[in-house]
């Protein structure tokens, strides 16, 4: 027997969520036919076959996390021929039936808990380091196991993070530990921009610009080895909400394109991000993100920065207000800008300076 298990599949990535499988126990397969798909770094992934044989065993079912170097299919002994037998997507992870499913078991075993009362709570979907324990010696009961999952049913029902938003539960708990965040805003007066000018494609336009004049901000940090990279060229990554997360595309070398080749960038990484069609390295390799959140709502915010990127731009609410203009009152429209950056490798003079330099492209007529 021989074990294929789930390749590396880049940027530190440690496990991958099973989405569906495309073959089962018995079958055929062919060199670099899909054997399953994945959910990982805010994409689904097609694991193909590293070569072709009847596959023994398959471990785990839709929904399974699984860690990378973790079986993925088991193949039989011997050498087989390439049948070209096409392997249809089961309905129900019937060929991961029999696999181990994950035991919601806490991780941290706890002396004053039976083993009764720990499988009832492990049925119930109960936390039982957040259970308070009214037996002799701060000993859990089954009552008070009952009692946490009444108190839960009065509420809300818990669920496990999937996909994408527990890519990026992770992403920002990495962010959160290491990054030392500071924010600066600043507001730029856009009341001279053409009718229908693209309020996106300028922001991209003036971070490039930005990035020109004050490359600190348009860099990698390694925290490990304390070592900073300066970048050539602007690889921006655009926040995109869907409905089932957020999902960061890059586009890449924003300073090289004309306004027409940018938007229709942005168009295509848009529809792809929706689709949940975007290839792996479309979403690897940014030196600053873009949030451009006022589409939704907002002005100013205190963003969070994917490590190892040192920065991210957003963009509020467009809006119109009575400010100082030539020297008189004038109705303006104002866009506000936020600026974050982290504070270990870019210092608040590079950052106002970006800012100003962001600002002043905007204002560009």
């Amino acid at each position: 027997m021989r074990q294929f298990t789930l390749p590396d599949l880049g940027e530190g990535l440690e496990e991958a969520e099973i989405v569906s499988w495309y073959v089962g126990e018995g079958d055929h397969v062919v060199t670099d036919q899909p054997l399953v798909s994945v959910e990982t770094d805010k994409a689904v992934v097609e694991i193909p076959s590293p070569s072709s044989g009847r596959i023994a065993r398959v471990f785990g079912a839709k929904g399974d996390i699984v860690k990378v170097g973790m079986p993925l299919v088991e193949f039989a002994q011997g050498t087989e021929q390439d049948t070209g037998t096409i392997v249809g997507e089961l309905g129900s992870g019937e060929a991961a039936r029999g696999a181990t499913a994950a035991s919601g078991q806490p991780a941290g075993q706890q002396p004053q808990v039976f083993p009764a009362v720990r499988a009832l709570a492990q049925k119930l979907g109960i936390a039982l380091e957040q259970v308070e324990g009214t037996g002799p010696g701060g000993t859990i009961t089954r009552a008070d196991v009952e009692r946490a999952a009444k108190s839960m049913s009065d509420t809300a029902q818990a669920e496990p993070l999937r996909g994408m938003r527990r890519a990026m539960a992770q992403r920002m708990a990495a962010s959160n530990a290491e990054i030392v965040p500071a924010t600066v805003v600043d507001e730029a007066d856009i009341g001279d921009w053409r009718q229908g000018e693209d309020a996106t494609v300028r922001l991209v336009r003036a971070i490039a610009a930005a990035c020109k004049a004050e490359p600190a901000l348009n860099a990698w940090y390694d925290s490990g080895s304390a070592a900073r990279r300066l970048m050539d060229r602007v690889d921006l990554g655009i926040a995109v909400d869907t409905e089932g997360g957020l999902i960061v595309p890059v586009l890449r070398n924003v300073a090289a394109r004309e306004v027409t080749d940018l938007r229709a960038g942005l168009d295509r990484l848009r529809r792809d991000a929706i689709a949940r069609s975007i290839p792996p390295e479309e979403l690897r390799g940014a030196t600053i993100t873009l949030s451009n959140f006022g589409m939704i709502g907002g002005r100013f915010a205190n963003l969070i920065i994917v490590p190892p990127q040192t920065a991210i731009v957003g963009a509020g609410r467009i809006s119109e207000r009575v400010v100082a203009h030539r020297g008189q009152p004038a109705i303006r429209r104002l866009l506000p800008l936020s600026l974050t950056f982290d504070h270990r490798v870019v210092t608040g003079g590079e950052a106002a300076r970006f800012l100003v330099a962001l600002r002043s492209d905007l204002e560009l007529t």
